[in-house]
């Protein structure tokens, strides 16, 4: 059966659902809790039975997370708006997976407190680590003080969209919207969200890896 990436946890949609807002500080946090403990044991397990370089793990976690956003966005993208925000937080879960993993590639400790803070800014949601540490912490500004400006009219649903769109790395809601459309959606999502993945696994790969 192909892979289509770590379940979204129950605490994590609690989370979500109350507070949408900041919905991508609630990614990263249960991220660092369930994935650097993951991406710790993976590393280990290839270290020890591979001979490989940091790069070569680093592709690997790559090619992985990739065929898991693929895999994700073609089982989700069936039923249009139905699905729409269900695959984005999927999405989402994969991809903040993937940042922890290549980090423990190239020998940083996924556990440390300030590799959520770097999933932050790898998805432009704050200006440097420091910055989004503070956020995390309650300290600072947040994801929703920056939209401060905008009214939650159209629902938690809706509103953990908007802030989770920017997560995974889309800048317009033009992209978003052909995940609305039956059939098409499904296609769309499944080449977009492995599209998305691979740019910000080279992100994480030159941050990580220099």
């Amino acid at each position: 059966m192909p892979p289509t990436g770590p379940e979204v946890p129950d605490s994590l949609w609690a989370r979500l659902r109350a507070d949408p807002v900041r919905a991508p500080e609630h990614v990263a946090l249960a991220a660092a809790e369930l994935h650097g403990p993951a991406a710790v044991e993976w590393a280990a397990e290839k270290r020890g039975r591979l001979a490989v370089s940091d790069r070569d793990l680093a592709r690997m976690a790559k090619r992985r997370h990739a065929t898991m956003a693929r895999f994700g966005g073609a089982a989700t993208g069936v039923g249009g708006f139905i699905t729409v925000v269900p695959d984005i937080v999927l999405l989402a879960w994969t991809q903040s997976r993937l940042v922890f993993f290549v980090a423990a590639s190239y020998g940083f400790d996924p556990r440390d407190p300030m590799r959520p803070a770097e999933l932050l800014v790898l998805r432009d949601l704050y200006p440097d680590p420091e910055t989004a540490r503070r956020a995390l912490d309650g300290i600072g500004r947040t994801v929703a003080e920056t939209y401060v400006g905008e009214k939650l009219t159209r629902g938690r649903e809706q509103a953990m969209l908007s802030r989770l769109l920017r997560f995974v790395g889309k800048r317009t809601a033009s992209r978003a919207a052909r995940r609305l459309i039956p059939g098409i959606g499904m296609i769309f999502n499944a080449a977009a969200n492995e599209r998305d993945t691979r740019a910000l696994a080279d992100k994480a790969i030159k941050f990580y890896g220099g």
